[in-house]
């Protein structure tokens, strides 16, 4: 078996590379790709088979997939380009046979209007009429998305956004890492939707609150309008064009896009998901 890993030097590749070697996953039939092969160095020393991968370079695509079982397609970073990339990762799974591709895609990806599900929508789209045997992990937000923001928050001595009262199902890169592992392990997963989040959910006040409570100073939400939000965003430095997705994401928090209630998160991972104060208090502490 060959269990090929995409952007396996991004956070989250890194996180299933390591949760597939707990599960001892023979370190032979892990392929960790990306970029940057130093950046896999230390995969590279415990015996895991890494291959340089450029999701804009088909040949390489081609090639790191050569012989693979299975296929971890991490979603792309690059706003406006991943359609093209995930649709060659697609086809280069296609043309070997793979017997399973798995999709990080986002929470209540078919029901979203949020415009960072778009390409997400689209990339289900090209896997449904690909052929391809696939199985969707629709992965909530991170809760590192606000606690790598813990320095900037207790120096502003507030949080603001645009997602009113809304609540989000939150949980760890690490958890869906290891969400991912047991899905590449298992048999009969072809044809699953995954919807993944945090056990319990919570609002931007909820958030405010863990931050003071874990670092006793208090912090304070501040909901704007998505417009002025956009705006304080970019004035921070935040692209124009991100900073309008990001308060575009705070308004699908209060519709409720990305509350997950399926459990399936826990029942992967075989735990409790990690908690938004354990997590606080954690970037708190460090």
């Amino acid at each position: 078996m060959s269990i090929v890993i995409t952007g396996a030097t991004g956070q989250l590749g890194r996180h299933v590379v390591k949760a597939l070697l707990e599960r001892n996953v023979p370190a032979e039939d892990i392929v960790a790709t990306g970029r940057s092969l130093e950046k896999l160095d230390d995969f590279a020393g415990r015996g895991v088979r890494v291959t340089a991968m450029d999701y804009a370079d088909a040949a390489s695509v081609s090639a790191a997939l050569k012989g693979a079982t299975k296929v971890l397609l991490i979603s792309g970073n690059e706003i406006g380009q991943r359609v093209e990339h995930h649709r060659t990762v697609i086809e280069a799974a296609k043309a070997e046979g793979v017997e399973l591709l798995a999709y990080t895609s986002i929470a209540n990806a078919d029901t979203t209007g949020m415009k960072l599900a778009a390409e997400h929508q689209v990339t289900e789209a090209i896997l449904r009429d690909s052929g391809v045997p696939f199985v969707l992990l629709r992965n909530g937000w991170y809760l590192e998305n606000y606690t790598d923001q813990l320095p900037g928050t207790l120096a502003q001595g507030a949080l603001a956004g645009s997602a009113g009262d809304g609540r989000v199902s939150g949980a760890s890169r690490l958890d869906y890492a290891h969400a991912a592992a047991a899905v590449l392990v298992a048999d009969g997963q072809a044809g699953k939707i995954y919807e993944l989040g945090g056990d319990d959910a919570f609002s931007m006040a909820d958030l405010a609150a863990e931050i003071s409570a874990a670092t006793g100073k208090a912090i304070s939400y501040s909901d704007l309008p998505a417009g002025d939000y956009a705006g304080l965003l970019a004035g921070a430095g935040v692209p124009e064009g991100f900073a309008e997705i990001l308060a575009d994401s705070d308004l699908g928090i209060a519709r409720g896009d990305l509350l997950v209630s399926s459990g399936d998160l826990r029942r992967l991972i075989g735990r409790p998901a990690t908690s938004l104060a354990d997590a606080v208090r954690a970037a708190a502490g460090a």
